[in-house]
């Protein structure tokens, strides 16, 4: 059929589970070729044209999205499919992980831009299960410059040890890891002084949300942030409000 490539190879990630390798998930995968993403592309524009003949000149004019996306740079999360968003209304930051690091210039750099030029109404964390890093940080098998930036999920591990040790079956840990890790990076966004100025000032602020997306099922879990605890910390401001 035209636009579907003919061979498919099963895919090995490291770190993740054997349904990965099964043959029926991978006789659903199709990978373009590459000469199919230029063909793609110049026929979703005549579509887009078709539809509205001034939506690029329109889309070229300004940026002002309402939401801040922070989310895993794997292949299997493009958050704009899931949420049937359109170009101009996320700004994106993707890593492995969806790490929240204090550290990180190019995320500050994101945030700061965000909040202070776009002014988001809506910060978003997102990670998703069956991820990778953190898998591959849980079984200790990642190495190189990947096991230097899944640290953190140690730290995380070695601080909820009692509440993962009572999950028996490793997929449901694995699963409430990828959670907890969402928290510590939504944790993380409330420690960006710029974000935490904001909020005092008791203006405009973005509100901020942590989610995990289901891929197995192509749903989004809408995380219960523990803001009372953080404010208890001296992390959230008191003067926040979802």
């Amino acid at each position: 059929m035209s636009g579907f490539s003919s061979s498919l190879e099963p895919v090995s990630t490291p770190g993740l589970s054997a349904p990965a390798q099964c043959p029926y998930l991978v006789a659903m995968r199709h990978y373009h070729q590459y000469d199919e993403l230029i063909r793609n592309n110049a026929r979703w524009a005549v579509e887009k044209l078709r539809k509205d003949p001034k939506y690029f000149e329109t889309l070229s004019e300004y940026q002002k999205p309402p939401f801040f996306y922070i989310g895993c740079s794997d292949s299997r999360v493009p958050i704009d499919t899931y949420t049937q968003t359109e170009p101009g209304e996320l700004f994106i930051h993707r890593n492995i992980a969806n790490q929240v690091s204090l550290t990180d210039m190019n995320l500050l750099s994101a945030v700061e831009f965000a909040i202070e030029t776009l002014q988001v109404r809506h910060i978003v964390v997102c990670g998703h299960y069956e991820c990778g890093g953190v898998i591959g940080a849980y079984r200790n098998d990642l190495r190189g410059l990947k096991e230097n930036w899944t640290t953190p999920i140690k730290d995380i591990i070695r601080d909820h040890k009692a509440e993962l040790d009572t999950i028996p079956d490793e997929h449901d840990r694995l699963d409430r890891l990828t959670e907890l890790n969402v928290l510590n990076q939504v944790k993380n966004i409330f420690k960006i002084s710029d974000l935490e100025r904001l909020i005092e000032a008791n203006g405009y602020y973005p509100k901020v949300h942590g989610w995990v997306l289901d891929i197995r099922l192509g749903l989004i879990k809408d995380l219960q942030l523990p803001l009372d605890a953080w404010k208890a910390e001296g992390v959230v401001p008191e003067n926040y409000k979802e």
